[in-house]
């Protein structure tokens, strides 16, 4: 009985995954040597499930709307998840200002800027002189909508998905079979997730063994007290600010969080949000938000709704600022937060994009020295592991938001499954009757 239990137990995904946390930290201490040579493994889950983002995007989007009874909705959902991530955004950018400000983790190492050697970060700010605002909209029409799905490309698939659903939505009930297979389709892709996730253990153990061979957990004590910082910072947003809003709403945080714990775990194994997208689309639909909002609102929030990626970038700029001994003064770290607004979106979830987003911050300010970053390299792989569950965490609380702002929340299937007396494998309705507006 006792062996039977045990068994159950270690059945669970998110234990799995957890397993194999704790089995990379081992090996990338111990065994440095292999551990740095482990990355393939949690490149490859992630090219697993990236191979199936495009498909599923498509189909999600390109279901949901077409199926809506008045294309006015999906203006109205744009608008609304606009809005919140604007202010959600905001919100992440103050609170890490003010944290950073308070505990001023940079201060006293006084760097020599002349000193830092810019070669190792040439690829980020090469990167960086391509992400103005300018070439931010202009990327998101395609140059080919081939070229797009091939590349993965999110936010062209997404404006493409829109303008496809539209029409259809537009030629009326003829398309119905149409969409019907393209529904049937999806439930398909959603299949081969639940396949590739028996890896995801194993993708989250090569990643964790990576990070801790390559840069070691000595790394950790060097820059402890910007990464505690960090760390605790998207604690407190997430507790104070996501938990205030799933209030709002009429939920709960913890219980939110218990619901997609495999999720967090393997974006901490992996330092990616992508990895899990496409389960976090299936579970937000389970949850009880209406197919068009969760199709809308999710993939378009993993880039303008970065809100980990916006604390850490305010932290790391005032940190490299603090650590060179360049004085900002209020105005110098206003400005730097309405450039942080413009240059925060359009961070994907893949680990790295952050980086790339604050080498653009840097260079359009002109103050802070770029060859500054070089003090983040070392530590940036750990530092994004806490932005991408913030991300992650802050994206399924935005849907939520705006499913119940819309009315397109069923309260009583959310409530079901947060208290776990819904089964699992029942897949909400769309058409079911919603609760009112919120």
């Amino acid at each position: 009985m006792r062996a039977s239990r045990i068994g159950k137990y270690l059945s669970r995904l998110y234990v799995q995954v957890l397993i194999g946390i704790l089995a990379g930290v081992v090996v990338g201490h111990f065994f440095p040597d292999i551990g740095s040579h482990l990355k393939p493994l949690g490149d490859l889950f992630i090219k697993l499930i990236r191979m199936l983002l495009a498909p599923i995007i498509f189909a999600s989007v390109v279901v949901g709307i077409a199926r809506m009874t008045d294309l006015h909705e999906a203006g109205r959902v744009g608008v609304k998840a606009v809005m919140y991530f604007e202010v959600a955004s905001t919100f992440a950018l103050l609170i890490g200002l003010a944290v950073v400000n308070l505990l001023k983790p940079g201060s006293g190492m006084n760097i020599d800027p002349a000193s830092l050697d810019g070669k190792a970060i040439a690829n980020y700010t090469h990167a960086a002189q391509q992400h103005s605002m300018l070439d931010f909209f202009m990327n998101i029409v395609p140059n080919s909508v081939v070229g797009a799905f091939a590349n993965g490309e999110m936010l062209p698939i997404i404006f493409f998905s829109v303008l496809f659903a539209i029409s259809l939505a537009k030629l009326g009930p003829r398309t119905a079979p149409f969409v019907d297979v393209l529904d049937m389709f999806l439930q398909g892709m959603f299949g081969v997730v639940r396949i590739v996730m028996y890896v995801a253990p194993i993708g989250a153990f090569g990643g964790m063994a990576f990070t801790v061979g390559k840069y070691g957990i000595g790394t950790l004590s060097s820059f402890g007290e910007l990464m505690l910082c960090l760390y605790l910072t998207s604690v407190v947003f997430v507790v104070v600010v996501l938990g205030s809003v799933m209030r709002l709403c009429g939920l709960s945080l913890w219980k939110y969080l218990r619901y997609i714990k495999d999720e967090l775990l393997i974006t901490l194994g992996t330092a990616s949000t992508e990895a899990v997208l496409p389960q976090m689309l299936f579970k937000m639909e389970k949850l009880g938000c209406s197919r068009p909002v969760v199709g809308m609102v999710l993939p378009t929030g993993y880039t303008f709704n970065a809100d980990g990626t916006a604390i850490y970038l305010t932290m790391a700029a005032i940190f490299v600022a603090q650590a060179v001994n360049v004085h900002l003064t209020i105005w110098d770290q206003l400005l730097l937060l309405g450039v942080l607004l413009l240059t925060s979106k359009g961070s994907a979830g893949v680990a790295g994009a952050g980086f790339v987003a604050l080498a653009a911050t840097l260079a359009t300010m002109h103050k802070i020295p770029v060859s500054g970053l070089v003090l983040l390299l070392g530590v940036d792989r750990f530092l994004n592991e806490a932005r991408a569950v913030t991300n992650l965490i802050g994206n399924g609380v935005a849907t939520i938001v705006v499913a119940r702002w819309e009315g397109a929340l069923d309260m009583n299937r959310a409530r079901a499954v947060l208290n776990r007396d819904a089964p699992d494998d029942r897949v909400p309705d769309e058409a079911r009757l919603v609760e009112g507006h919120a």
